[in-house]
């Protein structure tokens, strides 16, 4: 499948190492079994993969350049992805991904160490806690994520775990309402709208939304298990 992954990239202007080549190539089959066993994923055709999952991933790095030593959360974005794409052509940067579902955690796990990738682990925690928890308030230079959660939600998850200064990018699609119904979130959070990138894959259209921390988040934030979900800022 290497051709294949190599046609697929350059078609999006994508170079790869001969070394992160070989990794996808690793990770698709890697995928493709695991999901043969617990059903991770409703994109089973290795094409629809490399397209879906693994390209749709790394899109970022065209719109941003991780440095060494960054620490990147990916938050609650079902088995690795971004993650494990963005880990295997950013080597240097230091990426954690975060699930409450175990099942979820250990396989990102198993796929991290199978694919010999030392920037890349995931935790088993509610992101509600971990926002709280001092070891991670505040601590990454990004968060990620692909998930399909409410904005306003998405957003009290993710602010609290980023420095003051430092961004949120979120894989979305073009939803002009949805922008709109996150004005509130923001002014309580103390984040703007830094940039919204546009981007097509096999003719959907998508974006990645740039989040800028301006202050340091409010104490309450985020708020106990659930309270997010229920009462949408």
């Amino acid at each position: 499948m290497q051709n294949k992954i190599i046609e697929i990239f350059k078609k999006y202007n994508i170079e790869l190492e001969k070394e992160e080549i070989e990794k996808f190539e690793k990770f698709l089959e890697l995928f493709v079994e695991k999901n043969s066993q617990i059903n991770l994923s409703a994109i089973r055709e290795k094409n629809d993969i490399i397209l879906k999952h693994f390209l749709d991933s790394i899109i970022l790095n065209i719109f941003l350049d991780f440095a060494p030593g960054e620490k990147v959360a990916d938050l609650w974005t079902g088995w690795g992805f971004p993650m494990i794409p963005l880990a295997i052509i950013n080597p240097e940067t230091i990426f954690v991904w975060i699930d409450s579902v175990w099942k979820k955690v250990k396989a990102v796990n198993e796929f991290a160490e199978k694919l010999g990738l030392e920037n890349a682990s995931a935790i088993q925690a509610r992101a509600e806690e971990l926002g709280q928890n001092e070891q991670y308030r505040e601590k990454f230079d990004f968060v990620v994520s692909r998930a399909t959660a409410y904005f306003p939600v998405l957003l009290e998850y993710a602010i609290p775990l980023l420095k003051v200064w430092w961004m949120l990018c979120a894989y979305k699609l073009q939803d002009k309402e949805e922008l709109n119904s996150i004005k509130k979130a923001l002014r309580k959070l103390k984040a703007k709208i830094h940039k919204i990138k546009n981007y097509e894959i096999e003719g959907q259209q998508r974006v990645i939304i740039f989040i800028e921390k301006l202050e340091k988040t409010p104490a309450k934030y985020p708020r106990k298990i659930w309270v997010p979900m229920t009462k949408p800022l």
